[in-house]
């Protein structure tokens, strides 16, 4: 009775280990590429070793990527983020901004890392930090640089999640950060109003 049940087992092992994590046709996200495309998977053989790859496409780029499905949790790649994680990225773009005093060749390179690890909450972080409104000072080439891939990187899987157009996906992002940099420079101000008030109290009563 031991010999079946371990050849059974093994049988259920061994097709576990065959299922692929991603299908054609689905979209995924590569840590150093962003939002891709699985086209397929493919069999090649290398060093005399079959192995079977993923053949992801990346419009954007114009690139095709083939990743191993052995290594392709390995190297970060995953599915599309879930409305959760959607939502809690859009609650972080509506957050204060939040800037080191350290200089910007240290934090160019913590948000390079950001842009680069794959995590929407991360590279929704760095938009909010990078994003300038009218009223604020010009960025430098080097900002710019950045802000504009971490939103490009943020979009496009925005736009893949609600499996909408990118310039309508990118609309809604900038209006969240509008909005919430409008709220703030408004109570910033309303502040700014109320502690005049209570100087000038404070100097009527002296």
């Amino acid at each position: 009775m031991a010999t079946p049940k371990k050849s059974s087992s093994k049988a259920a092992s061994a097709k576990k280990s065959n299922k692929k994590a991603f299908k054609a046709g689905q979209h995924i996200v590569y840590p150093a590429h962003g939002v891709g495309k699985v086209t397929g998977v493919e069999k090649e053989t290398i060093a005399e070793i079959e192995v079977e790859l993923y053949v992801v496409i990346f419009e954007q780029d114009k690139m095709t990527l083939r990743v191993p499905t052995f290594k392709a949790e390995a190297a970060g790649m995953r599915a599309l983020s879930n409305e959760l994680i959607l939502k809690d990225s859009f609650t972080t773009l509506k957050g204060r901004a939040r800037i080191k005093r350290t200089m910007w060749s240290r934090r160019a390179q913590e948000y390079e890392a950001k842009i680069n690890s794959g995590d929407l909450i991360l590279v929704s972080e760095v938009v909010r930090d990078l994003h300038r409104t009218d009223a604020q000072p010009d960025q430098s080439y080097s900002e710019r640089q950045l802000y504009e891939r971490a939103i490009d990187r943020m979009v496009r899987e925005v736009a893949a999640i609600k499996k909408v157009d990118r310039g309508i996906a990118l609309d809604e992002v900038l209006e969240i950060l509008t909005t919430a940099r409008t709220r703030q420079a408004a109570k910033a101000a309303k502040d700014a109003e109320g502690s005049e008030s209570d100087n000038g109290e404070s100097t009527a009563a002296a």
